[in-house]
């Protein structure tokens, strides 16, 4: 009887479903699908609408690839374009508060197109070859997007004692005048512009990214002089300059370089670890590199072989180097409207030709910075007899403790499986605790997890052997699938996961000493981030607030009043995986990218912070360690 009852309230229960499924598939299937539902957006509209088709991503101004970099990189490249092609050798920019104001001394905007080039896509003179010849803003693209991104935007072009002056206000054009000039000035452009919170949330520019952007401007062009906030920003040896200010007293040999009409190259050698390139395409700066990196790469090894009649592997050849590149090209092709890569296939044969004969002439030019290239492609060479070795005790290990990696929780997708895994990441926590609780919350699609034991060794000063030596460490190599080749990775990005304590801030340095060390170029390239999670819990019964810091703990305290309840969170295995989820969503995710200003700081830093306990030190920790403020490189 029991069981005949159970089975009717099933059948039951599950009709009712039917009947609700077949409702809302009723109500789907009735939509109207005619005209009314076709919807037309003009060009500004769609770019406010998708704004990461245009600019990449948006962000809050703490990353220097987000947006609000993009719009400002932007307007300074059409300054930077009427330089190239032989007018005005001045730019003047202001960045204060949330305005920027850029003013070119070119040829201007022709006054008649003045609107129609800063609002209607595919509209502009970089179209035309013989007016932009070695453009980075090809697609027409750029100032459009800054225009319809921008709460206010102002653009003022003047020719020959004429102006015509435009408002625009999240796109929409407010005002427009064209006239004769009351007071006499410089032919050339005038862009205001104001990032709209609407889109972009509460931000602010990061002066450091900013005055970086304008030094690698006056690296890449000579001759050019810009005024950044009343500072100036020029250079006279361009790439030369570039490295020279990046790795200072760790070269190896003087800084070679070599510079012809299309492409221009800085090299040199350091004791680190891998590779370091900057390389540039017209003036943007290429973070992927791409085909003109790649052809590069293979005429300096060309080079290196030819000049030593060797046959030295390209490996040993570019281990320890760093490297500035500038091509230009007439018709580049991006991969992404950011221009991170570039994809032209056609210009490998005359970049290898020419790197190839122009590092030649400078090896012969140079006999003694020669002979040290040797003694160090001849040093890496030993080096990687004896890792091959090391690496190989390490697989065998390996092998015999387990097939997988033990301490490794994995995801689906990875960096291999193209779109599906671009978002892919690895978190490096600390104990069964907190991996139990980011276990329970992650996506395991994109999401993965590596649980450190405790603290890991402190590796600075060590030889790079040691680290294959290094059961954990290694096993976080296999983890990221580097173990061979950096290249390899995994993963798009390495969160660094730990707790908010004097433990967890001590395991984030071990890690990044580990990374600064001897994969400086997971670094370099924008890969490894740490989590930010809520240090403190405001709520009532009505509201739950996580605050990041305790100016934000005072302000929430406030809005909710006196019965508030106040939580500390210490550890990531405190917070309940359910309430955890959020943190690591990519949509509410705070991820603070490991960035370094300048490569010749890392051995002064990994000095001063991981190698002998020194007076200077012990006071630092003192006054600095209980703080949840971190240390930017």
């Amino acid at each position: 009887m029991g069981g005949k009852s159970t089975n009717s309230k099933t059948e039951n229960k599950n009709e009712k479903k039917a009947q609700t499924v077949a409702k809302k598939s009723t109500s789907k299937k009735s939509a109207v699908y005619d005209e009314s539902q076709i919807k037309h957006l003009d060009a500004l509209e769609h770019i406010r609408l998708r704004s990461g088709m245009y600019i990449g991503r948006l962000g809050d101004g703490s990353n220097q690839n987000d947006g609000i970099y993009v719009l400002l990189k932007e307007v300074i490249d059409n300054a930077v374009d009427e330089f190239i092609m032989g007018y005005g050798s001045c730019i003047d920019i202001e960045v204060k508060d949330k305005r920027v104001k850029v003013r070119d001394y070119g040829r201007g905007i022709p006054l008649g197109k003045v609107v129609e080039c800063v609002s209607q896509i595919n509209t502009g003179a970089k179209y035309n070859d013989d007016v932009f010849q070695f453009s980075v803003g090809m697609n027409g693209v750029g100032t459009k997007a800054v225009n319809a991104l921008s709460s206010y935007f102002r653009v003022v072009s003047v020719r020959k004692g004429e102006c015509t002056d435009a408002v625009f206000e999240q796109g929409k054009l407010v005002s427009q005048k064209t006239g004769a000039l009351k007071q006499k000035q410089a032919d050339g452009t005038y862009f205001e512009f104001i990032p709209d919170e609407s889109i972009f949330g509460k931000y602010s520019f990061n002066m450091e990214f900013v005055e970086k952007r304008i030094w690698n401007y006056a690296y890449l062009n000579s001759g050019l002089t810009l005024k950044l906030n009343g500072q100036e920003f020029k250079s006279e040896r361009g790439l030369f300059d570039l490295l020279d200010k990046e790795i200072e007293e760790t070269a190896l040999y003087p800084i070679g370089s070599y510079s012809g009409d299309h492409l221009q190259f800085a090299f040199t050698h350091t004791n680190a670890y891998g590779e370091t390139y900057f390389s540039f395409v017209n003036g943007q700066y290429t973070a992927d590199g791409g085909t003109h990196l790649a052809a590069f790469k293979e005429g300096f090894v060309k080079a290196i072989n030819d000049f030593f009649s060797s046959s030295f592997k390209s490996e040993d050849i570019r281990d320890g180097i760093s490297a500035a590149l500038l091509v230009k090209v007439k018709d580049p092709v991006f991969e992404s409207q950011t221009k991170n890569k570039l994809g032209n296939t056609d210009i490998r044969p005359w970049i290898v030709s020419e790197t190839q004969s122009g590092l030649d002439d400078w090896l012969h030019h140079n006999p003694e910075a020669a002979a040290k290239i040797k003694e160090k492609i001849e040093a890496n060479e030993k080096l990687r007899t004896e890792l091959s070795a090391v690496k190989k005790e390490a697989k065998e290990a390996a092998k015999k403790i387990s097939i997988r990696i033990p301490k490794l929780k994995d995801c689906k997708f990875h960096v291999k499986d193209g779109a599906k895994g671009q978002n892919s990441m690895i978190f490096i926590t600390e104990g069964d605790s907190a991996s139990g609780t980011m276990t329970h919350s992650r996506d395991a699609s994109f999401q993965a997890i590596f649980s450190l034991r405790g603290k890991p060794e402190n590796m600075y000063g060590k030889k790079q052997s040691d680290i294959y030596k290094n059961d954990e460490l290694y096993q976080l190599m296999m983890a990221l699938g580097i173990e061979n080749n950096v290249e390899d990775l995994k993963y798009s990005k390495i969160v660094i996961a730990t707790d908010a304590d004097n433990d967890g801030y001590h395991i984030r340095n071990l890690v990044m000493t580990f990374f600064l060390g001897y994969f400086e170029e997971l670094v370099t390239s924008g890969r490894v981030f740490i989590l930010e999670t809520p240090l403190f819990r405001v709520r009532n019964k009505k509201e739950n607030i996580y605050c990041y810091s305790e100016s934000e703990r005072d302000k929430a305290q406030k809005k909710l009043g006196k019965g508030a309840e106040t939580s500390r969170f210490k550890g990531l295995g405190e917070i309940n995986p359910s309430e955890f989820r959020q943190f690591i969503q990519p949509e509410t995710m705070h991820l603070t990218p490991v960035e370094i200003s300048q490569l010749k700081l890392v051995p002064k830093l990994l000095g001063f912070y991981m190698g002998k306990n020194t007076p200077e030190r012990r006071t630092f920790i003192e006054k600095h360690l209980l703080s949840n403020a971190d240390i930017d490189a």
